[in-house]
């Protein structure tokens, strides 16, 4: 079956398995299962964004299309009175998002299901966490680079991961933002951040 990480419900047969990382300095550890994104180990991408992303003490932290929760966990976890809300369309991803939660003794998060921002249609962010879903297509990808400005607070950060397309995504984030910062460089992935002022 040519099932897709982004597929609400997938219909795949259910493999579950376990990563354990090293994450800023700190042990964590991912149940993970059968179709959902990077299922046997962490996302290249998306760890070089876990060390990479810049966290204030007391921000508001969404982490769009969360998979099993890597980001907003990591982000939990680093930052002091932080409130994270991760947000996934995979039912089976935010199912593992939850027991992720637990499992890395993290309180101050929640896991809520549904497709780009409308989890959280009525609010704003501090900083707002993606690793990009470039295989969704760019119009998928410009949605969210466009519609996070709307949620995100005065001088709050899109923060996102991309390994194809950087330049365009780059390109894009300035256009919206009218500034873009690459944060890290690895492996072909970059790591980019846009402010808004």
């Amino acid at each position: 079956m040519n099932e897709h990480y982004f597929t609400e419900k997938p219909e795949s047969k259910v493999k579950y398995g376990i990563i354990q990382a090293r994450i800023r300095g700190g042990p964590y550890e991912f149940l993970t299962a059968s179709g959902v994104f990077s299922c046997k180990k962490i996302d290249r991408g998306t760890a070089l964004l876990a060390e990479k992303m810049i966290i204030k003490d007391g921000s508001r932290i969404l982490d769009l299309g969360c998979g099993y929760g890597v980001l907003g966990i990591v982000a939990a976890r680093i930052g002091r009175n932080v409130k994270v809300v991760l947000t996934e369309i995979n039912r089976r991803a935010a199912y593992l998002a939850e027991q992720n939660l637990e499992r890395n003794a993290v309180s101050n998060a929640e896991v809520r299901r549904g497709s780009f921002y409308e989890p959280v249609k009525d609010e704003v962010f501090d900083v707002i966490l993606c690793n990009l879903p470039m295989s969704a297509g760019l119009k998928v990808v410009y949605r969210i680079i466009e519609e996070s400005r709307d949620h995100l607070s005065q001088g709050g950060t899109l923060q996102v991961v991309v390994r194809k397309g950087a330049g365009r995504i780059r390109d894009k984030m300035l256009a919206t933002f009218g500034n873009v910062t690459t944060l890290a460089k690895k492996g072909g992935y970059r790591v980019f951040l846009s402010e808004k002022t």
